[in-house]
This record gives C-alpha cells, structure tokens and sequence, in this order.
C-alpha cells in the first residue's frame, strides 16, 4: 500500500474511534490533538501529531507547542516528547497516532511525575517542538499614527458635530454667491 492509501485508511480508523471524544480533535486531515487527562486537572497536556507527507515510512512530526501546555516545565515537555519518540521508532512503517495518544494515555502519571506547574507567563523561548526547526521571531516596525497637534484637533473638533461626524452640507457651496456670479457672467454677455 501507497503513504497515502495508509494515511486515508488511519484517518477513517482514528474518526471512527475518537467519534465523539472531545478529548481529540482533528486540526486537518493530516494533523491532530488529544488532550490527556481532564480538563482542569493540573497534570493534564496536550499532544499534537502532524503527519508527514510519506508517513507511516517516516516519524510524525510530535509536538507540545500549544497554549494549553505552558504550565509545564520544558524539562517535562522533553522527557516526554523523547518517550513519545522511542515509541514513534518500535512503531515506524504502521500506523501509530492511535497507539502513541494510548501510550501517552497509559503513562500519564509517569510522564508528569517531576512536573511542578510553571508560572503561566512562561516565555515563548520555551516552546519545544521535535523535528520542527526553531524559527526566529521577525521584527516589523508597527507603523506611527500620524499624530495631530492641538491646533489641528481643535480645527477638527470644530467642523464636526458631538458624534464625530461633519454637519449637513458641509461641502456644499454657497448657492447665492454662485447665483450671483451666474447673474454677473450673464449681464456681462447681453
């Protein structure tokens, strides 16, 4: 069977198991989430598997990037994206999302013996991700409000009404002093 015929076989299998579950969630058809443990329980993380593009021959792409894992420490984070890997290797050529959500399911309790919650202003230098390249931040200039000074807010403030919006024909032109001109012009060529 074909990398892709693989991946179209695990994705039916993991929506037919996890149907229901509001532990898992489907990202896309290649990349996916489980929550292990309860929702508020302190020693509860979340595991993210992408698929790659000749998965199950090569490793998933496993990681522990998401918000909802910035209470622990990257120390636990490493231990256990490197016992998730060791998995990922006895596994490698089958079909493994399910069993490596499992493993971590099992051994939850193991994997957060040394975890101690970590303030939650953690920095994002401490986001680890297995076999995703550390990308460095981009610094764009945010660009400047151009700035009024009070002369011009005052002049501003004074076309406009309470609301902030300009009176009623405000860019209108004076009708009689138009007709005026029109009558001056007309008299001119008679």
């Amino acid at each position: 069977m074909s990398a892709n015929e693989d991946q179209e076989m695990e994705l039916e299998a993991l929506r037919s198991i996890y149907e229901g579950d509001e532990s898992f969630r489907e990202l896309s058809p290649v990349s996916f989430q489980y929550r292990i443990g309860e929702n508020g329980d302190p020693k509860a993380f979340l595991i993210e598997i992408s698929w790659t593009e000749t998965y199950p021959q090569t490793p998933p792409i496993i990681s522990m990037n998401a918000f909802f894992n910035n209470t622990i420490s990257s120390a636990v984070k490493q231990s256990i994206l490197a016992k998730l890997q060791e998995a990922v290797e006895v596994n490698l050529g089958t079909a493994m999302t399910y069993t490596l959500f499992e493993y971590a399911k099992d051994n939850k309790e193991q994997f957060m013996e040394n975890h101690h919650p970590v303030n939650s202003t953690t920095s994002i230098s401490n986001i680890i991700s297995v076999e995703t390249p550390n990308i460095a931040p981009s610094n764009k200039k945010k660009d400047k409000k151009e700035q009024l000074s009070k002369a011009q807010k005052r002049k501003l403030a004074d076309k406009t009404d309470h609301k902030g919006e300009l009176p009623r024909g405000w860019n209108w032109v004076d009708v009689v002093k138009v007709y005026h001109i029109y009558i001056l012009v007309f008299k001119k060529l008679l």
